[in-house]
C-alpha cells in the first residue's frame, strides 16, 4: 500500500510541475470591468480612436487641442499603447524596421533621433471619450500607467499633469474637468528622452562587447536603455528611443476617499514554517478640496480564511496616509498551517486573496483587491566559494534561470506576455532576471509569474555601458512607483540596482522603506555573483570542459549570463528578409540581424552546422541548424545540472541563461523567435530541466540522474541503450540509483562504446521508478570524433555527423483528434514508429493554409526522435481565433516522409 501511495504521489508531483497543469490565466486581473480602458482600436482592438500629429506641425496650443470636436483630418491614426515609431510604421511613413536592413542607420530609411533632434519625434496624441452616467457624483480618475518620456496631460482644455520618467504611474483626479454623458477630449503631448544618445562608440564600457549602449548618454535618463543599441538587438538602436504612451490609460471612479497600493508582508515561524504573521498596509487618499477632514473606516478581509479586520481614521484634505494592520493589533492575522507558495517543481503556487474597502458614513467609497503568497525567499554566501545561494521557505534552491529581454519597440500585448511566460514555464527555468537595460514589466506579467511559479529578479534601469541618471530624484520616484506596483507578488524575489554598474545613492534605503521583505544587491556582478560569459557560439564540447569563456571557468558559483544561440526555423527566416538574402547567406543582412555578427551566426554557427554536411538550400541549412541549437541548449543545462550545489566537480549555485527572448527578428534566436514560433531549443531545454532527469556527458561518457524535487526517490533504475546508424542496439547497461532530495546521482554509469561502432550512433536513456514504470527519457546523437581541444571544431557532440544523411527511412503512423474548450483549440496527435528504424528528429507543425506557422501555438513536445515501435502523444493548443480560414497539421522528419493533414 505504501509503495502504491508513493507512486501516486510521484505522479501527482509530475502533474503539478507540468506547465500544462498550472493555473495560468488568460485573464488580466488588472483589467477589471469597473475600469474603462482607453486602448486604441487599431492593433489592440480597443474602443477608442486615437490620432497623433508631430507637435511642430500644429500651431494650436494644448488648451485648443484638448477640446472636444477638434478637426483632426490632418492627424494620423495612432496605436495606444504604443510608440511614435510604431504608429509611423503602421501608417506606412517608414518601412518595417524588423525586416532585412531597413532599420540600419546606413540604409537611411528611418531617421534617428540623434541626427534629427528631439522635436522630430515629439508628438501630440489625442482621443475623445464619453463618461458614463454611472460615474455621476463620484471622483473620476484618469490613470496613466507609463509614458516615455516626458508628457503634458490635457483634458478638455486643462493641463492637469506632467510626467517625467518611463516607469511613473500617475493618478489624475479629473472629476471637475469632464462632462458626464458627453464627449470629452484627452490630449497628451509626448516628448522623447531628454538625452537620446547615439550609436557612436565610446572609449569605456564592457570589454569586447561592441560598445553596447552607444555613447552611453542614454543612461542620463530613466528609461529603456537598450533602445540606443545593444549586441542582442539592433546595434544602432531604435530610431525614436520608444517615445510614446507605452502602457495603458484607464478611467475609474471612487467615492470621497480612495485606496491604493495594498501590501501584505508575511513573517514565517522557524524552523517549521508552520505559522505566518501577516501585516497588511494600504494607502488611503483624500482627494477633496474640503478644508474639513473626512472620517472613514477601512475594512479588510482574507476570503475563505475567516479573517476580517478594520480601523477608523480621519484623513485631511489632499492627504495620502499609509494605514497598517499588524498581527499584534489583530491576532486573526496570525495564520496557522499556512498554504505556502513555492517556485517551479518545489510545490504548489498557493495564493490568497485580500479585499479592502473604505467607507464614509457606512457607504463604501472604494475597494481594492489583490492576491498574495505566503513564502520566504532569502539568500546568503555561506558556500564553499562564497557564491550566492538562494533559499525558499528555508530550503536551498538551485537557480536555473534566464535573462528577460523586452520587445525592442514595445510591441507588447497580453497575448505575447502569456505566450512567452507559458513557454518559459514549459522550459523548466525557475527564475527570470529583468535585465537592467530593459523595463519594469506589466502587472499581467507578474500575475502569470505568481501562477506559474517563476521567480523574478528585478533590476532598475542602469548598466555599466551607460551613464547614470542625471535627475536622481526622478530616478528614485520611478523606482518608488514601480516597487509599489509589483511588491505584493510572491514571484518577486530579489532587487538589484543595476546591470554591471553601481547604484544611485539612497536606493537600498528606499527599497527597505517601501518593501523590506526582499534581498538586495548593488549590481548584477557582486555579492557572490561573478561576471558572465560565454555569450556567443562555441564548440559545444567546451561547455563540458568548462572552457567556453575566454574569461576562464564559468561553470561555477553563480553565473548571471551564460548562453548560446539557435537558428529560427526556415518559415520564420523567410519572414525576416528577402529570399535572395537567405541563400546563399548574405552576410551583410544576416550579421545586421545578429547584433552586427556578435553571436557568430554566419561564421562559427554556420561552420558547426556544416558538420552535419554541406547544405544546398536554406531549407536544408535551417533543418540542420535546429540540431545545433538543440545541442547548444542541452549541453549548457546538463553541465549545470551535473554541478548543482554540492554535487559534481565544483560548487554551482545558479545560472541565468543569456538571453531568454528575442527583442526583434533575429537570426540568433533562442527557445523561440520574436514571432513566438518555438525552436528545437525549447523542447531540448524542457527535457534537460525536467524534474527527474537522466543525462549523458559527451566528455566523460557517463550517465547521471538529476532530482529537482524536495523529496528523495529510492531504487530507481537508469537504462542506457546505444544504437548504431542502422538502428541496431549494440549496447545496453543499467544501474540502480537512489536520488537524494534535490540531489544528483553523478556518473552512475560509464558507457564504453564498441570500437567498431558506426561513425554516428545514438544513445537512449530511460529512467524507471521502483516498479519499472518509465518516468523520463532522453536521446542523444553522437559521433566517433575525438575532441581535440577548445580551439578546434571537433568532438562527439560537435563534428563528424555527415553520416546522419545515411539513415535509412523510417515509417511514422499519425492519427489525431480535434477538440475545443471555450475559446481554445486542441489537436491531440498520436504517433507510432511502425518500422524497425529510428525515426530521427521529427517536427510537428501547426500551419495556416498559406503554410505559415499559427502563432502562438503550444506543443507539449517537438523536435523528438521515435525509437522502433515507440508511441508518443503530443497535444497542440492555440486560440480558436487564430485558425482563420483553416489549418494544416504537418509532420516532418529527418528520415521519414512528410505528412500533411487539413484540419479545418
Amino acid at each position: 500500500m505504501y509503495k502504491k501511495l508513493k507512486h501516486l504521489f510521484l505522479l501527482f508531483l509530475i502533474f503539478l510541475c507540468s506547465p500544462f497543469a498550472s493555473g495560468q490565466s488568460h485573464t488580466n486581473d488588472s483589467h477589471s470591468p469597473e475600469r474603462i480602458l482607453l486602448d486604441s482600436e487599431i492593433t489592440h482592438g480597443g474602443n477608442y480612436q486615437w490620432k497623433m500629429i508631430k507637435a511642430g506641425d500644429v500651431n494650436a496650443l494644448g488648451e485648443t487641442i484638448s477640446q472636444p470636436g477638434l478637426q483632426t483630418s490632418e492627424w494620423m491614426p495612432a496605436i495606444v499603447p504604443g510608440t511614435v515609431l510604431n504608429s509611423l510604421v503602421y501608417n506606412k511613413k517608414y518601412p518595417e524596421p524588423y525586416y532585412g536592413i531597413n532599420n540600419k542607420l546606413e540604409s537611411k530609411l528611418i531617421p534617428d533621433i540623434s541626427e534629427t533632434g528631439r522635436d522630430f519625434y515629439t508628438y501630440w496624441f489625442r482621443t475623445e471619450f464619453t463618461v458614463p452616467e454611472s460615474f455621476k457624483g463620484k471622483n473620476i480618475w484618469l490613470q496613466l500607467d507609463g509614458i516615455n518620456y516626458r508628457a503634458e496631460v490635457w483634458v478638455n482644455g486643462n493641463l492637469l499633469s506632467t510626467i517625467h520618467g518611463m516607469f511613473m504611474q500617475d493618478y489624475i483626479n479629473v472629476s471637475e474637468f469632464v462632462k458626464i454623458g458627453k464627449k470629452n477630449a484627452l490630449a497628451i503631448k509626448v516628448y522623447p528622452v531628454d538625452v537620446p544618445g547615439s550609436a557612436r562608440p565610446k572609449t569605456w564600457g564592457a570589454v569586447g562587447e561592441f560598445h553596447n549602449g552607444g555613447n552611453g548618454n542614454i543612461g542620463l535618463n530613466t528609461t529603456m536603455l537598450m533602445t540606443v543599441g545593444w549586441d542582442f538587438t539592433f546595434m544602432d538602436g531604435i530610431r525614436d528611443r520608444n517615445t510614446g504612451i507605452w502602457k495603458n490609460i484607464s478611467l475609474y471612479t471612487t467615492g470621497k476617499v480612495a485606496l491604493r497600493h495594498p501590501f501584505v508582508k508575511s513573517e514565517l515561524r522557524k524552523p517549521g514554517y508552520d505559522q505566518a504573521r501577516e501585516s497588511v498596509s494600504v494607502e488611503v487618499v483624500n482627494p477633496s478640496n474640503s478644508y474639513s477632514g473626512i472620517n472613514c473606516t477601512v475594512k479588510g478581509e482574507i476570503p475563505g480564511e475567516n479573517i476580517t479586520f478594520e480601523k477608523s481614521l480621519r484623513i485631511l484634505r489632499g492627504e495620502e496616509k499609509v494605514l497598517t494592520f499588524t498581527p499584534e493589533e489583530f491576532p486573526q492575522l496570525v495564520i496557522n498551517s499556512p498554504r505556502l507558495w513555492w517556485p517551479v517543481n518545489k510545490g504548489p503556487q498557493n495564493l490568497y486573496n485580500l479585499k479592502l474597502t473604505v467607507s464614509v458614513d457606512g457607504v463604501v467609497c472604494d475597494s481594492v483587491k489583490t492576491r498574495f503568497g505566503i513564502r520566504e525567499i532569502t539568500s546568503d554566501t555561506n558556500t564553499p566559494d562564497k557564491s550566492r545561494v538562494f533559499y525558499v521557505n528555508g530550503k536551498r534552491l538551485f537557480i536555473r534561470g534566464t535573462n528577460w529581454i523586452p520587445e525592442a519597440m514595445l510591441r507588447i500585448s497580453d497575448e505575447r506576455t502569456y505566450a512567452e511566460l507559458r513557454y518559459t514555464r514549459q522550459s523548466g527555468v525557475n527564475l527570470v532576471r529583468m535585465w537592467g537595460g530593459g523595463i519594469a514589466e506589466s502587472d499581467y506579467f507578474f500575475q502569470l509569474c505568481d501562477e506559474l511559479g517563476l521567480l523574478v529578479w528585478q533590476e532598475f534601469w542602469m548598466t555599466g555601458d551607460t551613464k547614470h541618471p542625471q535627475d536622481k530624484g526622478s530616478y528614485l520616484a520611478n523606482v518608488t512607483s514601480t516597487v509599489k506596483r509589483i511588491r505584493n507578488h510572491p514571484s518577486l524575489a530579489y532587487y538589484v540596482a543595476s546591470n554591471e554598474s553601481s547604484e544611485v545613492t539612497g536606493t537600498p534605503e528606499l527599497l527597505m522603506k517601501l518593501d523590506g521583505t526582499r534581498g538586495y544587491q548593488m549590481q548584477s556582478e557582486c555579492a557572490g555573483v561573478h561576471d558572465g560569459s560565454p555569450y556567443k557560439q562555441v564548440n559545444p564540447m567546451q561547455h563540458y570542459e568548462n572552457t567556453a569563456s575566454p574569461r576562464g571557468s564559468r561553470v561555477d558559483g553563480f553565473n548571471p549570463e551564460y548562453g548560446a544561440p539557435t537558428l529560427p526555423t526556415v518559415e520564420i527566416l523567410r519572414e525576416m528578409m528577402d529570399e535572395k538574402d537567405l541563400w546563399p547567406i548574405n552576410k551583410k543582412v544576416w550579421d545586421y540581424l545578429d547584433g552586427n555578427g556578435f553571436h557568430l551566426m554566419t561564421t562559427l554557427y554556420t561552420d558547426l552546422v556544416n558538420q552535419y554536411g554541406e547544405s544546398s538550400s536554406i531549407d536544408e541549412f535551417a533543418r540542420k541548424g535546429q540540431l545545433l541549437g538543440a545541442i547548444n541548449s542541452k549541453s549548457i543545462w546538463e553541465v549545470w545540472n551535473y554541478n548543482k550545489l554540492d554535487y559534481g566537480d565544483r560548487f554551482c549555485s545558479g545560472l541565468l541563461f543569456w538571453y531568454h527572448n528575442c527583442s526583434m527578428r533575429q537570426v540568433a534566436s533562442r527557445m523561440w523567435d520574436w514571432s513566438l514560433e518555438p525552436t528545437a531549443s525549447l523542447y531540448h531545454t524542457a527535457n534537460s530541466l525536467e524534474p527527474l532527469h537522466a543525462q549523458f556527458d559527451y566528455l566523460k561518457n557517463t550517465v547521471s540522474v538529476v532530482n529537482d524535487f524536495y523529496r528523495a526517490f529510492n531504487n530507481y533504475k537508469v537504462v542506457a541503450q546505444v544504437y548504431d546508424i542502422d538502428s541496431r542496439k549494440v549496447l545496453e547497461e543499467s544501474a540502480i540509483v537512489n536520488l537524494l532530495e534535490d540531489g544528483v546521482a553523478n556518473d552512475v554509469l560509464t558507457i564504453r562504446f564498441p570500437e567498431n561502432i558506426s561513425q554516428v550512433h545514438f544513445i537512449k536513456l530511460i529512467l524507471k521508478d521502483e516498479k519499472g514504470k518509465e518516468v523520463s527519457s532522453n536521446f542523444y546523437w553522437r559521433s566517433k570524433d575525438k575532441y581535440e581541444g577548445k580551439t578546434t571544431l571537433t568532438g562527439p557532440a560537435t563534428s563528424g555527423f555527415k553520416q546522419l544523411g545515411d539513415l535509412k527511412p523510417a515509417r511514422v503512423k499519425l492519427s489525431y483528434k480535434v477538440r475545443e474548450e471555450g475559446n481554445r483549440y486542441f489537436v491531440d496527435v498520436t504517433l507510432k514508429n511502425s518500422s524497425n528504424r529510428i525515426a530521427f528528429f521529427n517536427q510537428l507543425q501547426f500551419l495556416n493554409l498559406k503554410m505559415s506557422p499559427i502563432r502562438p501555438s503550444f506543443y507539449t513536445d517537438n523536435f523528438f526522435t521515435l525509437m522502433p515501435g515507440e508511441n508518443k502523444v503530443v497535444t497542440i493548443e492555440t486560440g480558436k481565433e487564430k485558425l482563420g480560414e483553416g489549418a494544416m497539421l504537418v509532420l516532418k522528419g529527418w528520415n521519414t516522409e512528410s505528412q500533411k493533414y487539413k484540419l479545418k
